[in-house]
């Protein structure tokens, strides 16, 4: 098949990429960075177009004769930017993507979102009908982004929409790197109780999650929670990134809202000057965020199965930090 991929350089994308070319697919990427493994897909045979999807002409473009469109693109942890930037990315973007894919009569578009969207869950764990209360501006943006997508299958677009949970994996750059970091350190500051849920999802199980999107029949316009088999406490998963490492770690306990309280402050004194905070709301809020569902309504659907546990998916994660000399 001929494949849309927006945001296809990126962590999760570049997976995706590489899965769709292993099918033996023509995959076309849109992305406005080269990410990490750019050369690689590349040399693999990707066809790919560094640029935004605000660009309404080269959306068009690339989404013609496509038989699937994966919408992965986002504006996601950039704090140096005004809201309207997300609101153009995750928004306006996703509705140039979704209003191609229906003019072009796309066989099936799949539109990533984020368990963000739910915000905290107060009675864990939650689903698919839980209240949408999302934290911040990009998550109110996503969630803004698949009313967009709702727009479209109403007027006939056959879209289906995933909310993943916490996407981990070997070439993850962002919260996973840093916990591994602070864990090899041996000793490991827990801001709050550290009974918090956190809900990791490994990347290939969320890639097979994308697949089954495209395949299943009599899915359109329903959503999905993707997330692994469990969740666990963040005590838990401390100690399950220490045994990936083949290492101990001591957990020291300290209160949360002072470190909240300055996560604001830095946000504020950074804004004006448009300089990315080292310490930000969002980040820090991972102490305090319930985060875990039931997927029941995924492997129903979807027929989802997540295959990869969360000890054989960190032990994987681990050895790529080690040998890209990350850790």
């Amino acid at each position: 098949m001929r494949i849309l991929v927006t945001g296809g350089t990126g962590f999760t994308g570049s997976h995706l990429v590489r899965r769709l070319l292993d099918r033996g697919h023509e995959v076309l990427v849109m992305d406005n960075q080269r990410g990490l493994f750019y050369d690689e897909l590349k040399a693999r045979g990707a066809k790919i177009e560094l640029a935004s999807i605000t660009d309404r002409r080269l959306v068009d473009t690339m989404a013609k004769e496509c038989e699937v469109v994966y919408h992965l693109a986002a504006a996601f942890r950039q704090l140096d930017v005004p809201n309207q930037y997300y609101w153009d990315v995750n928004v306006e973007g996703t509705r140039y993507l979704a209003d191609a894919a229906h003019r072009f009569q796309v066989r099936r578009f799949i539109y990533c979102c984020t368990q963000g969207v739910h915000g905290h869950i107060q009675n864990p764990p939650g689903n698919e009908q839980s209240p949408i209360a999302p934290e911040d501006y990009y998550q109110l943006t996503k969630y803004e982004g698949e009313k967009v997508v709702w727009e479209y299958v109403e007027k006939g677009l056959d879209a289906v929409t995933l909310r993943p949970t916490a996407i981990y994996g070997p070439g993850d750059p962002g919260r996973f790197l840093i916990l591994f970091r602070l864990v090899k350190r041996g000793a490991f500051w827990m801001f709050g109780d550290g009974n918090t849920f956190y809900h990791p999802v490994y990347v290939d199980n969320l890639v097979d999650a994308f697949e089954l999107a495209a395949a299943k029949e009599m899915t359109q316009g329903e959503t999905y929670l993707i997330g692994d088999d469990h969740y666990s406490s963040l005590n838990e998963l401390v100690q399950h990134v220490a045994a990936a490492l083949n290492l101990s770690v001591r957990i020291r306990h300290l209160p949360f809202w002072p470190l909240w309280c300055t996560a604001w402050t830095c946000e504020m004194l950074c804004k004006p000057f448009r300089i990315s905070p080292p310490l930000f709301r969002r980040r820090v809020d991972w102490f305090r965020q319930n985060r875990a569902f039931d997927i029941t309504k995924a492997r129903h659907g979807l027929g989802y199965r997540p295959k990869v546990d969360l000890e054989t998916g960190l032990a994987r994660t681990a050895r790529w930090y080690l040998d890209n000399h990350l850790l």
